[in-house]
């Protein structure tokens, strides 16, 4: 009886878990622009190739951390 009282905050936390995933990812890939941005503007290079390289690879630590993260949320629902 306690297990379906659990079940549904169990599953608000997943939303909760997935939501905060996705604003993490655009605030890295958010910041990873401005990072870029200010490296162009301090150097003086006007092809912004800072804010090119900067930003890919702040796209593809965002898509490894959410990658991990559902990787991790998964595991802990098949222990459960």
């Amino acid at each position: 009886m306690d297990n379906n009282r659990n079940q549904p905050k169990k599953q608000l936390n997943k939303y909760v878990r997935f939501t905060s995933i996705a604003l993490q990812m655009g605030l890295t890939i958010y910041l990873g622009s401005k990072l870029g941005e200010w490296l162009d503007h301090k150097f003086g290079n006007a092809d912004q190739l800072y804010y090119k390289i900067v930003t890919l690879l702040a796209v593809f630590l965002a898509m490894f951390s959410v990658i991990r993260q559902v990787l991790n949320i998964t595991n802990s629902d098949k222990n459960d």
